[in-house]
């Protein structure tokens, strides 16, 4: 799998506490990637800002390719 995005960062989560019980998935069933800026952007200064101001608009491009 190929990911692009404009965004600065991706963030992973896993299955790894899925117990089969609240859901029928089991441990180690999923995965999820989030294109994002990076989590410390609003305190570090030379991260991508995050800031959005009134009459801007967000928007972001995230392609998911499977060669």
């Amino acid at each position: 799998m190929e990911v692009s995005t404009t965004e600065s960062g991706v963030q992973f989560y896993s299955g790894n506490l899925l117990d089969g019980v609240a859901t029928a998935y089991g441990r180690h069933a999923g995965l999820c990637l989030e294109t994002q800026h990076f989590p410390g952007s609003p305190n570090r200064e030379h991260f991508p800002s995050t800031v959005l101001r009134p009459g801007e608009e967000f928007a972001s491009t995230t392609v998911y390719r499977f060669p």
